[in-house]
C-alpha cells in the first residue's frame, strides 16, 4: 500500500493506485463543486429514470434464493353423459413448476473523506439516486432483451416472444396503430390479453403524430391533462433509462400478469469506512481506514421468470408466449 503522507508528514488525498481498475471519486471529478459559489449545490442533470419492467410487471417477495411458482400444464376436462344411466369420466390437472433465482446487482462508491468535507456538493445524496438508476437499466436490458442477463434467468423477453412467433414488423399495416392491434390480435389468439406496453423512448411522441384522413389526432391520450400514456386503454412506460434497443424492438405488449420480477432484497445501503477493497486477484486497491476513505455498497437481490400457461386456445408450449413485439422495419 503507497504512503499516504508526504516526507514531511503532512497528509495527501489518496489516489487511485496506477493501473489498478480502481473507480475513485476525486476532486478532478466535481468540477468546479469544490468552490464556495452559492449555485454550485445543485447540480444540472435530468431526473433519474426509474425500470420500467418493475412497474409492468408483477412484483413478488422471495424469502429464500429460489422460488417455485406452480404453473397449469393440463386442464381436466369434462365430458357428456350418454343416456339416463352412462358413466361419466374421470379428468386431472396438471402442474408444473416455474423456478425463479434471485440474482445480486452490486456496486461500491468510494470517496475520499477530505472531499467529502470540501465539497459543495452532496455526493452521496447525488450519487445514491444514480445507481438506482443504473441497477432499473441492468434489470431492463437483461429482462427485456438478455443483456447481461443472468445464467438462472430464463430467456428475455424479447428473444422468447420472437422466438414464438410473436412479432409483428412495423409497417405491416396502414399505420402504427394498426400494427399494434395486430399485435394484441397475436396475443388473443393464444389466449392471453394484452394488458400494457413497454417501448422505445419516444414512440408515445409517434402516437401523438397519427392523423386521420381529415387530418384529425388519432392518439390523443393525455392532451389535456399531464397523465400516464396509455395506448388502447392499456399504460404506456417508455423505457428511458438508457436500456431499450431499438434495433431490436419499438414495442413490447405483454399479458404482464404472466412476468414476474422477485424481490429477494431491495435496495440496500451500507457506508464502509474500515474495508479493504481488493481486485479478483486479492491485491488491494483500496484501504479504506488508511487512506481516509469512505465507500457506499449498494446491494439488490432480485429474480425473473416468464409464466407460460396452458390456455384453451393454443396447447402448443413452443406456439404461444405471454409477450408480443413491435419490430422495426428493417428487422431481420
Amino acid at each position: 500500500m503507497a504512503d499516504t503522507t508526504t516526507d514531511t508528514g503532512t497528509p495527501t488525498t489518496p489516489a487511485a493506485p496506477s493501473g489498478t481498475g480502481l473507480d475513485l471519486i476525486l476532486k478532478a471529478d466535481l468540477g468546479n463543486g469544490t468552490m464556495p459559489d452559492e449555485f454550485a449545490r445543485t447540480i444540472i442533470q435530468q431526473a433519474p429514470k426509474s425500470s420500467a419492467l418493475l412497474q409492468r410487471a408483477r412484483t413478488v417477495p422471495m424469502s429464500k434464493k429460489t422460488r417455485k411458482q406452480p404453473v397449469l400444464d393440463m386442464f381436466p376436462e369434462a365430458y357428456w353423459v350418454e343416456g339416463e344411466t352412462g358413466l361419466k369420466q374421470t379428468t386431472k390437472a396438471k402442474w408444473g413448476d416455474l423456478k425463479m433465482t434471485a440474482e445480486e446487482l452490486a456496486v461500491i462508491v468510494p470517496v475520499p473523506e477530505n472531499l467529502l468535507a470540501d465539497s459543495e456538493i452532496r455526493i452521496f445524496d447525488e450519487v445514491a439516486p444514480r445507481v438506482a438508476e443504473s441497477m432499473g437499466k441492468m434489470i431492463d436490458q437483461a429482462a427485456l432483451f438478455g443483456v447481461g442477463k443472468p445464467d438462472s434467468w430464463p430467456d428475455a423477453i424479447v428473444p422468447a416472444a420472437v422466438a414464438a412467433g410473436n412479432t409483428v414488423k412495423a409497417g405491416t399495416g396502414a399505420d402504427l396503430a394498426v400494427d399494434v392491434a395486430s399485435m394484441g390480435q397475436k396475443l388473443s389468439e393464444q389466449g392471453y390479453v394484452m394488458e400494457g406496453f413497454v417501448s422505445q423512448p419516444g414512440l408515445d411522441w409517434q402516437l401523438r403524430a397519427l392523423r386521420s384522413a381529415s387530418g384529425a389526432p388519432i392518439y390523443q391520450d393525455s392532451l389535456a391533462a399531464a397523465g400516464p400514456s396509455t395506448l388502447y386503454g392499456h399504460p404506456l412506460n417508455p423505457v428511458a433509462n438508457g436500456a431499450w434497443d431499438g434495433s431490436k424492438a419499438l414495442l413490447v405488449g405483454a399479458d404482464w400478469s404472466n412476468v414476474l420480477v422477485g424481490i429477494r432484497q431491495d435496495v440496500t445501503v451500507k457506508v464502509l469506512d474500515q474495508a479493504v477493497i481488493s481486485d479478483a486477484d486479492g491485491k488491494v486497491l483500496l484501504n479504506l481506514a488508511q487512506q481516509d476513505a469512505v465507500a457506499l455498497r449498494f446491494v439488490m437481490r432480485v429474480g425473473f421468470c416468464v409464466a407460460n400457461p396452458l390456455t384453451r386456445l393454443q396447447g402448443a408450449k413452443d406456439k404461444r408466449y405471454p409477450a408480443c413485439v413491435l419490430a422495426p422495419a428493417a428487422a431481420k
